[in-house]
C-alpha cells in the first residue's frame, strides 16, 4: 500500500529524511514513531504531496505521490484539525463529500453511516462551536472517512484529548479493522500505539532506527515506550 524507496529530504542545510525506506502491506495498522523533529511529519507530507523528496520515490497503491492518482485511495486527519464554526458536523461531512464530487443521494447516505460509526447520532446538526475536542476529532476522522479510502494517514488523532476522548478513538480506530483499512499512524502516546498497531518504525534525526511488528520488537517485560526510549537514547 505504501513504499518509501531511499527517501531523503534537505530543507537547505537541514536534512530531515536521510535514505529512509520501508513499506506498509495493505490492511496493516502501522505506527510510525520518533521524537519532535524526527521527520515524521515530513514523511507524511510527502506521501500527500504537501512536499517532494529530494531523491528517492514515494508511492501509494504502486502510484508515484507525485500523482495526484495516489491521493484517491487517501483519507487525511491533520493534526490541529478545524471544523468552521458555522457548519455543523452533518454540514461538514456534506461539504466532505461535494469535494469528491459524490452525487446526493450517495452523500447523504454516506454520511448517514459515518455518523453512525463514529457514534455521533443526534448531535450531528449540532454547530461545531458547541462541540468538545474528542467530537470535533470524531468528525474529523468521519471526514476522512468520506469516499472509502483505502488508507488512511493519522497525525497525532488523540492530541489534546483527554483519556475517555483517547479511548473513544482507539474504539474506532480498532472497530474500522474489520473493514480492511490501512492505517498509518503519528502518534507520540505509544501506550496506545501498541494496543492498536500491528508494526511500528521509530524514526530519530531523519534516520530509520527500526522498522517491524509490534510483537517482534518488544521483548518480553517490555513495553514499546521502553524500546522507543532505549533507540532515541542511543
Amino acid at each position: 500500500m505504501i513504499e518509501l524507496k531511499n527517501v531523503t529530504k534537505r530543507y537547505v542545510s537541514l536534512t530531515a529524511v536521510d535514505d529512509v525506506s520501508f513499506s506498509v502491506k495493505a490492511g496493516e495498522y502501522f505506527a510510525l514513531l520518533g521524537p519532535n523533529g524526527a521527520g515524521k511529519t515530513t514523511i507524511v507530507k510527502m506521501l500527500l504531496d504537501f512536499t517532494r523528496p529530494t531523491s528517492g520515490s514515494v508511492s501509494v497503491s504502486g502510484i508515484p505521490c507525485t500523482h495526484a492518482g495516489s491521493r484517491t485511495a487517501i483519507g487525511y486527519l491533520a493534526e490541529n484539525h478545524h471544523i468552521p464554526s458555522c457548519l455543523s458536523g452533518w454540514q461538514y461531512l456534506l461539504r466532505c463529500a461535494e469535494l469528491l464530487d459524490m452525487s446526493g443521494s450517495d452523500s447523504v447516505d454516506q454520511c448517514r453511516r459515518i455518523v453512525e460509526l463514529i457514534g455521533m447520532q443526534g448531535r450531528e446538526h449540532t454547530k461545531a462551536d458547541t462541540y468538545s475536542k474528542g467530537m470535533i476529532q470524531r468528525f474529523g476522522l468521519g471526514a476522512a472517512l468520506v469516499g472509502e479510502p483505502k488508507l488512511l494517514i493519522l497525525d497525532e488523532p488523540t492530541s489534546g484529548l483527554d483519556p475517555i476522548g483517547i479511548r473513544e478513538i482507539r474504539q474506532l480506530l480498532e472497530s474500522l479493522k474489520d473493514k480492511g483499512m490501512t492505517i498509518f499512524l503519528n502518534s507520540h502516546l505509544l501506550s496506545e500505539v501498541e494496543k492498536i498497531c500491528d508494526t511500528a518504525a521509530i524514526i530519530n534525526r531523519g534516520k530509520l532506527l527500526v522498522k517491524d511488528e509490534i510483537s517482534a520488537i518488544v521483548k518480553d517485560g517490555d513495553t514499546l515506550e521502553d524500546l522507543f526510549v532505549r533507540l532515541v537514547k542511543g
